[in-house]
């Protein structure tokens, strides 16, 4: 019979650990970079300036019908928008397989170390003595 509790397995158990210790610091930072990509998203979508804002664009001025519209293929605000957008999914997705692999598979009661309780006796409670007491006695009729 191989003992359980030997020092290969002791390591492997530390690395096992450290391994669970990285993929939570991972997990936080991902979390983190997530709310703040998702944060970015909204103001750098609020900041565009829209298509139909421009009173010539309703009118059909200038070069709103072309296929990319007057402004052309996009500034920096659609651009960096496109890039925060993919950034978001991406992430998304990391977070998504990050907590599928965290699921840990349910042992049996079985396999778990008997619990032992121990019970205290203890004898140096006093005893109180029932003759004397400080209530009256109720009389008998």
């Amino acid at each position: 019979m191989v003992p359980l509790w030997t020092p290969m397995n002791f390591s492997a158990f530390v690395m096992q650990q450290e391994v669970v210790e990285f993929m939570e610091s991972l997990h936080l930072v991902l979390l983190v970079a997530q709310v703040v990509i998702a944060v970015s998203l909204i103001g750098f979508i609020l900041i565009q300036h829209g298509k139909g804002a421009d009173a010539g664009a309703a009118f059909g001025s200038g070069a709103s019908s072309t296929v990319f519209g007057s402004q052309g293929s996009g500034n920096f605000l659609t651009k960096a928008t496109a890039v925060l957008a993919f950034l978001f999914l991406s992430n998304s997705l990391l977070l998504g397989y990050m907590a599928t692999q965290r699921v840990v598979e349910p042992t049996s009661i079985m396999d778990s170390q008997p619990v032992v309780v121990e019970e205290i006796i203890t004898t140096d409670v006093p005893v109180m003595d029932t003759t004397e007491s400080d209530i009256p006695a109720i009389p008998e009729e």
